[in-house]
C-alpha cells in the first residue's frame, strides 16, 4: 500500500514537471487575466482617491492646515489594519501599503497646494 501510494505520487509529480512553459501559461492565463484586471482596478481607485486628496490639500492651503496630519494618518492606517485583517492581509503589509500612498498623497498636496 505503501509503495502503490508513493509511486502516485512521484508519478503525479513527474507528470507535473513534463509541462511546458506554454502549458503552464495557458494554465495560469484566466487566473492572470483575473490578477491584472484587479490591477487595473486598484490603479483606477487610487487615481480616484489622489483626485480626492488634491481638494483636500486646496482646501488645507486655503485654510492654513499643514498638509501632514498624524493623527488623522494613524487613524486611517489603523482602519486598514482592520480591514486587511479581515482579508488575511497582514499589519505589515497593509501599513507599508498605506505608508506608500500617505507617501504619494503628500506630494499631491504638496503639488496642489503650489498651484493655488
Amino acid at each position: 500500500m505503501l509503495l502503490t501510494t508513493l509511486c502516485i505520487i512521484t508519478c503525479a509529480s513527474a507528470a507535473a514537471q513534463t509541462k511546458s512553459a506554454d502549458e503552464i501559461n495557458k494554465e495560469l492565463s484566466l487566473s492572470r487575466k483575473k490578477i491584472d484586471s484587479l490591477d487595473k482596478l486598484l490603479i483606477n481607485v487610487l487615481g480616484s482617491r489622489q483626485r480626492i486628496v488634491k481638494e483636500i490639500g486646496i482646501y488645507k492651503k486655503k485654510n492654513n492646515i499643514p498638509p501632514l496630519q498624524p493623527a488623522r494618518f494613524k487613524q486611517v492606517v489603523d482602519k486598514a489594519i482592520i480591514a486587511g485583517r479581515q482579508e488575511g492581509l497582514s499589519a505589515e503589509f497593509v501599513t507599508q501599503l498605506m505608508n506608500a500612498i500617505h507617501d504619494e498623497s503628500l506630494r499631491i498636496e504638496g503639488d496642489s497646494t503650489l498651484k493655488h
